[in-house]
């Protein structure tokens, strides 16, 4: 009895010993029949590296009204919250700090690269003009410019959200005496009204196809008053106000004050204003900077 069981203990020790050379062998093998590289490492793991991504500086135009600057540090949070570890700061035109020439003066003592993203809704002198020179007179600053934040699903789905906030309804956007006035704060630039309506034809199919009718606080006709009593004169008796405005502030207050049914609020904080915000910076984060493109 004692001869078979030594055999099999040692075909035992045999099959063990092949087993875990064979699991030592399969454990260099890649998936798809390769060892893996460097590069491999890299792809699966994209935050492999060691320079830091380029700050967001979020760029809003500035407001007299307290409750703006507030507002736009609560739109930035939600911009946080979707993508920890990313250095997002905020920035003004005018009226408010920090202002724009400090905020990339600080970035670029601390040889950081940046993005500009507008809070703007459309093109404008502000985007076309400001931004560029603000970058200009940084000369030690790596940055690029965003796009403002335009047509776009994300932007209508805050505006349709704001509008039933504020009592819009499904059954509304079926009602052929209902119309909207979409308020913005209005520009000479011709790029500027035509992003404004590519919004209200957005706006439009979002709520069933209900007429939406650009309007503008400044610049620009017509007037929030204006749409109005073209709406009414078409028959829409019942008029909304959208709020296409990133913050509380005159031009807002004014719009809303000459709702004659529902005034929608500015956009803040909403979700999907926060995810537009990355989107505008995703778009150009791995581009040239603008002194680089300059001499392409």
């Amino acid at each position: 009895m004692t001869e078979p069981d030594s055999t099999f203990d040692s075909a035992t020790e045999l099959l063990g010993r092949i087993t875990e050379q064979l699991g030592i062998r399969l454990g260099h093998v890649h998936p798809y029949g390769r060892r893996p590289r460097k590069h491999d490492e890299e792809v699966s793991n994209p935050m492999n590296t060691t320079a830091p991504a380029p700050a967001l500086v979020a760029v809003g135009h500035g407001s007299r009204d307290p409750h703006a600057r507030a507002t736009l540090s609560r739109l930035l949070d939600r911009v946080r919250e979707l993508r920890p570890g990313l250095d997002v700061r905020l920035a003004h035109i005018e009226l408010n700090a920090p202002l724009l020439d400090d905020a990339l003066a600080e970035l670029a003592a601390e040889g950081r690269e940046a993005v500009l993203v507008p809070l703007l809704l459309a093109p404008g002198h502000h985007v076309g003009h400001d931004l560029p020179a603000a970058v200009a007179a940084a000369p030690a600053l790596r940055a690029r410019v965003a796009d403002p934040l335009g047509a776009h699903p994300l932007l209508v789905e805050a505006l349709a959200d704001r509008l039933a906030e504020a009592g819009w309804t499904p059954a509304d956007g079926a009602s052929r005496a209902t119309g909207v006035v979409l308020a913005s704060a209005g520009s000479r630039d011709p790029r500027s009204g035509a992003e404004i309506r590519r919004v209200a034809a957005l706006l439009g199919e979002r709520l069933g196809g209900v007429p939406v009718v650009p309007a503008y606080a400044s610049a620009a006709a017509p007037t929030v008053p204006e749409a109005v009593r073209a709406l009414v004169a078409r028959g829409r008796h019942r008029v909304a106000v959208a709020s296409c405005f990133t913050a509380p502030g005159l031009f807002a207050t004014r719009a809303a004050a000459d709702a004659p049914w529902l005034a929608a609020e500015p956009l803040g904080a909403h979700p999907a204003l926060a995810r537009l915000v990355l989107h505008r910076y995703d778009r150009v984060r791995t581009v040239p900077p603008v002194r680089e493109l300059a001499t392409i």
